[in-house]
């Protein structure tokens, strides 16, 4: 006499298969993404410093334009700087076209104090 199977039900998809597990993740990709949210904390954080640099040199008094033209300045080259800083996080080389992003905020700042 035979004993009867059990009915295997066919296993469901959203499970994981024991037998075929699915590959780890991989260190290089959480190396990325460590570099981008730690790229992207540099420069917000410091964009903010240059923003409010300029920002002070709108309230300030504007008879007196070298305290606002030099506010202004420093407010550049934090702007550089948080731009030369994520482009070392990335690994790639700091001197290039894109560092004269970090002017903006010193143009920005000239035309909006001096008009």
């Amino acid at each position: 006499m035979t004993t009867p199977q059990p009915a295997t039900r066919p296993r469901r998809r959203h499970l994981i298969d024991p037998d075929n597990p699915p590959p780890p993740p991989s260190n290089a990709s959480l190396g990325r993404v460590q570099q981008w949210v730690m790229s992207v904390l540099v420069t917000t954080t410091i964009l903010h410093l240059s923003v409010g640099l300029v920002l002070a040199a709108w309230v300030i008094d504007q008879d007196d334009l070298v305290p606002v033209v030099g506010l202004e300045v420093i407010a550049g080259i934090f702007a550089v700087i948080a731009v030369g800083l994520a482009r070392a996080i990335h690994r790639v080389p700091v001197l290039s076209p894109w560092l004269l992003l970090g002017v903006v905020p010193t143009l920005v700042g000239l035309v909006v104090t001096l008009t």
